[in-house]
């Protein structure tokens, strides 16, 4: 098991928003564009192979997008190269971060000195919810899907471990990027599923973000 003490200090940043990664969770990109083509095939020379995906943020008086403090790095699994050139790659969840500062260099995509502190959990053991009512949870989120016209493997779901449940849901629910933001900075599994049980909510009163990610 990877030690904080070994993970690095600089790591290339994917600002994609609306794209949740949690650790021990594992996320499906499809690049394309040739600056994050280049991220994928130097981060695949590091010994840690970690990409650090992180919500873009509007900064008053800056050019482009500006970036959240706190991201959450995943380390290339699996990765494939398509005939015309494009990568599909998996990234699993390692630890989340704080952005200390962006880095200056020649590489075409942001790199940021990062810091690990206050996040020993992420690299820790999967995580109970002991006061999870599962069967509330599950009805609440049947009258979810049924209002916005979803399907699931609801067998796959009631056998699903606490932390995969309320984890994948939380990164695969189209939310905004400011709930997105929230998810991933909860600092616990049950303050995630308090924090996703109210954004379901909203979303059935007619909030925004109610439907799936393709």
């Amino acid at each position: 098991m990877i030690k904080q003490a070994d993970l690095p200090d600089t790591i290339p940043i994917f600002p994609l928003g609306g794209a949740l990664l949690l650790p021990r969770s594992r996320l499906p990109l499809h690049i394309f564009e040739p600056r994050y083509l280049q991220m994928i095939e130097d981060s695949l020379k590091t010994p840690s192979r970690l990409i650090g995906m992180v919500q873009p943020n509007v900064v008053p008086g800056r050019e482009g997008p500006g970036l959240q403090t706190i991201g959450c790095a995943g380390r290339i699994t699996q990765f494939s190269e398509t005939e015309d050139g494009r990568y599909m790659v998996t990234l699993a969840g390692t630890s989340r971060f704080r952005v200390v500062q962006e880095v200056d260099g020649f590489a075409p995509y942001r790199r940021c000195e990062v810091a690990w502190d206050g996040f020993d959990r992420d690299l820790g053991p999967e995580e109970k919810d002991n006061g999870f009512d599962r069967e509330k949870f599950l009805v609440t989120l049947g009258r979810f899907f049924d209002t916005k016209g979803l399907s699931a493997d609801w067998d796959t779901l009631k056998e699903a471990d606490d932390e995969l449940l309320v984890n994948s849901l939380s990164m695969m629910l189209d939310f905004d990027q400011e709930d997105k933001q929230a998810l991933l900075e909860a600092p616990s599994l049950s303050t995630r599923r308090e924090t996703l049980v109210t954004l379901i909510e909203y979303a059935m009163r007619g909030g925004d973000g109610g439907e799936m990610m393709n």
